[in-house]
């Protein structure tokens, strides 16, 4: 059995939490009822609190018993945009909003790592506890680290954590350094000459074009990128026309690019733009190319990472801290605070089965018999760091 720090009465505690959260869903920036929540439990627990970070973030603050070093933890706190299909008591009461990856669960353990440490603080140093809004896709972090937390909060490390679906419950994974990839958006317009159907030799079809277009990107990283370097070209959306006889003027295309290595990622954008002009030149129409720019890649300190693991393996044992497994092409804001501090994010074990379904999905549900071991793993990576 996994060692923990949490006992049966805190542990019910964060169930109740947890349940709550999930049932209270909220979106980026607009976690108020969330936020409040969270900083009456805190408050409960005797922290002070600031409010009010990148919106509706909180950070609270543990100095332990002696000076020494400084350590935060994040966790995430918003839910997506999605209708929960399941049905369990602590079902979503807002249709259309959902913890469809576990944030409910991220915040909860990181609240009881909080509670256990407030009447456990027998270490050197200082704790900053960060609940952080707006990881799906709007960037909370980002606005945290510019709006400056680093400079109120300095901290000689910053750690995160994710639940894991498919990575059995009383596990974890720790990678060395690559975590999840850089995520940017492709948007591409193809420009032909519109017309009616049945006279196709008197347009430029922008929907055949696109159509040679999406298969000749498809070689860009097979051909461009080495097979020991990783990424990923998805073309997502195809936009365009409106009526079964009319082949329009232009048709738009987004699509998605992931990569590990910054040069990696500049080479492949270099190579997409080359591909769409002179494809759409062959076919007589205009191509045009624009990226935005998504998450960074997520990159462990290795030392960092290291200690992550150390704690991991005295809660659960080596075997089943995975230091091998692949990183994902999924992406995560936590990456703009490793940019600007030193640190690791690992995987917690959600489950196989029940409570493990993908993360995104209508049906899936933070495993709440987990909660315990990842408010150990705070308790235990904070004693050990400090």
């Amino acid at each position: 059995m996994p060692k923990t720090y949490i006992n049966s009465d805190l542990q019910q505690c964060m169930i109740t939490w947890r349940h709550w959260l999930h049932q209270h869903p909220e979106l980026a920036f607009k976690e108020e009822t969330t936020s409040d929540y969270i900083a009456n439990a805190l408050v409960d627990m005797g922290y002070e609190i600031e409010r009010g970070w990148a919106t509706t973030g909180i950070v609270a603050t543990l100095k332990g018993q002696q000076e020494g070093r400084s350590i935060a933890l994040r966790a995430d706190i918003d839910a997506l945009p999605l209708t929960e299909k399941n049905h369990i008591p602590h079902k979503s009461l807002h249709d259309g909003k959902m913890h469809a990856c576990g944030h409910d669960g991220h915040t909860t353990m990181l609240l009881g790592a909080a509670a256990h440490l407030k009447e456990n603080n027998n270490f050197a140093g200082t704790v900053h506890f960060i609940f952080q809004p707006a990881e799906e896709a709007f960037g909370g972090a980002r606005v945290m680290v510019e709006e400056g937390l680093f400079d109120r909060f300095p901290c000689d490390a910053v750690f995160g954590m994710h639940n894991w679906p498919g990575l059995p419950a009383g596990e974890f994974a720790v990678h060395n350094k690559e975590v999840m990839s850089a995520v940017d958006t492709i948007y591409i317009s193809v420009k032909g000459k519109g017309g009616h159907a049945a006279m196709p030799d008197q347009i430029i079809d922008p929907i055949v074009t696109s159509a040679q277009l999406i298969t000749a990107l498809q070689s860009v990283v097979s051909r461009n990128v080495s097979p020991l370097a990783s990424a990923v070209v998805s073309i997502t959306q195809v936009n365009g026309g409106h009526a079964a006889n009319v082949i329009p003027d232009e048709i738009k295309l987004v699509g998605t690019l992931r990569y590990f290595d910054n040069a990696v990622g500049d080479k492949v954008k270099k190579r997409i733009k080359k591909v769409v002009k002179h494809t759409c030149k062959s076919m007589g129409a205009k191509g045009k190319v624009q990226f935005e720019a998504g998450y960074p890649a997520t990159i462990n300190t290795p030392k960092h990472a290291k200690q992550c693991a150390i704690a991991a393996v005295s809660l659960v044992g080596k075997n089943k801290v995975h230091r091998d497994m692949p990183p994902s092409m999924g992406a995560e804001d936590f990456s703009y605070m490793l940019n600007a501090s030193q640190g690791a994010y690992i995987w917690i074990g959600n489950g196989e089965g029940e409570g493990g379904c993908m993360l995104h999905n209508s049906q899936y549900d933070f495993n709440d018999d987990i909660l315990p071991l990842g408010a150990s793993y705070w308790v235990k990576l904070v004693t050990d760091y400090l």
